[in-house]
């Protein structure tokens, strides 16, 4: 009885997320369950999962945020659309200088929060009303219509392409066979961490608790590579949401710079006396945010095939439900990558479910509020009895 409240305390959100599911396939009529609404899950969260990404960083850091990379998605998407439509550049050195306005921007925003000791939400609220601004007066001074289209193709294959690409409906042998090669890794990886854990004499978690994780992991894996292999084939875009999680799982998990934002997040002035350059840690966060953002746009833009002013309207707002509903703490100090993907697919679940059910938007956002809010209030209620045991 211990280890299943064990289990179910510590995956909590990965069995909501499967209720929430189930409640949505129930209420559309098996829509969710088609193999274009999985697709669609992917293609169209993708950058919740990108932005959530640095979101998390930054949260580590203390339960900062950056207000300003949905406008700032907008930004690069006029930037993007005057070099590669406009201007006729090649897609090679558009994405160039896209990257590098995103490295300037995010060095002044590091350099103002970390080294002129401005507070990052206002910092962050500056760009979010100067991009915005900013993007939507580009974009009306080169199209009559406050939009730019058509991008290249090339750009378009490397964001919104398909690997091993095959028509709808048939069945995508390749596809299957990543699948099984993915949950053949996590397989090994979670026996193998579990046993690197215990041979340094650290705290893991029981068997059970490893064997649930281990078989849920593996049957969504399964599931969308089954769906995906009748939608067409792989997403480019998953390839790139996968690389980020993995490069970031590792960073926060095996790195010193990794643990680094963990500590500075559950006692700062106990890490800078020893001997942590605090203010570099926070100049990273900030930089590496607006590295994500930027590739966050890359998406955004092959996706819509078009650079608009509305890109990236709200976008914080769901980097940062992701990571709160994943189990970042709004404090800082804690959260993980994991964690922040299941909340990252719950936002998406949730944001398609409720588009296929025809909710009004504003609804939308008083229901979304809401998962927030509870999800806010499980983490200070689960800390709460950490404390009591």
């Amino acid at each position: 009885m211990k280890n299943a409240l064990e289990v179910l305390r510590k995956n909590t959100m990965m069995f909501v997320l499967v209720l929430v599911f189930l409640f949505f396939t129930l209420m559309t009529k098996g829509q969710m369950f088609t193999a274009l609404n999985f697709n669609a899950l992917i293609t169209q969260n993708a950058y919740v999962y990108i932005l959530a990404t640095g979101m998390l960083m930054c949260m580590l850091t203390g339960g900062n945020i950056d207000l300003s990379c949905g406008s700032f998605v907008c930004f690069i998407g006029a930037i993007g659309g005057i070099c590669m439509v406009t201007k006729e550049m090649g897609t090679g050195v558009s994405i160039l200088i896209m990257l590098l306005v995103g490295v300037i921007y995010g060095a002044v925003l590091g350099y103002v929060i970390a080294y002129l000791n401005i507070p990052p939400w206002i910092a962050t609220l500056a760009g979010y009303l100067a991009f915005r601004g900013w993007g939507t007066a580009l974009l009306s001074a080169n199209s009559s219509t406050g939009s730019i289209a058509p991008f290249p193709q090339t750009y378009l294959k490397i964001f919104s392409g398909k690997v091993f690409e095959t028509a709808i409906g048939v069945l995508n042998v390749p596809c299957l066979v990543v699948g099984v090669i993915a949950s053949v890794i996590v397989v090994i990886i979670n026996i193998m961490t579990r046993r690197s854990r215990i041979k340094k004499g650290y705290e893991v978690s029981s068997v059970l608790s490893l064997v649930a994780k281990t078989v849920i992991s593996v049957a969504v894996i399964m599931l969308f590579s089954y769906k995906l292999a009748y939608a067409g084939g792989i997403p480019t875009v998953l390839l790139w949401v996968v690389a980020i999680v993995l490069i970031y799982q590792f960073i926060t998990s095996k790195t010193t710079i990794g643990r680094y934002f963990y500590t500075i997040g559950g006692n700062a002035e106990a890490t800078r006396l020893s001997g942590v350059d605090t203010k570099k840690i926070m100049f990273i966060a900030y930089l590496n945010m607006a590295i994500l953002t930027v590739i966050s746009a890359f998406t955004v833009i092959a996706r819509f095939q078009a650079a608009n002013s509305t890109a990236g309207t709200n976008y914080e707002m769901d980097a940062i439900s992701a990571c709160v509903v994943g189990g970042v703490s709004a404090y800082g100090g804690s959260g993980s990558v994991f964690g922040m993907v299941i909340g990252a697919t719950l936002i998406g679940v949730i944001n398609l479910g409720m588009s296929l059910m025809g909710i009004d938007a504003n609804w939308q956002k008083v229901i979304k509020g809401v998962v927030l809010l509870a999800a806010v209030v499980f983490e200070i209620l689960n800390n709460k009895d950490k404390t009591k045991e």
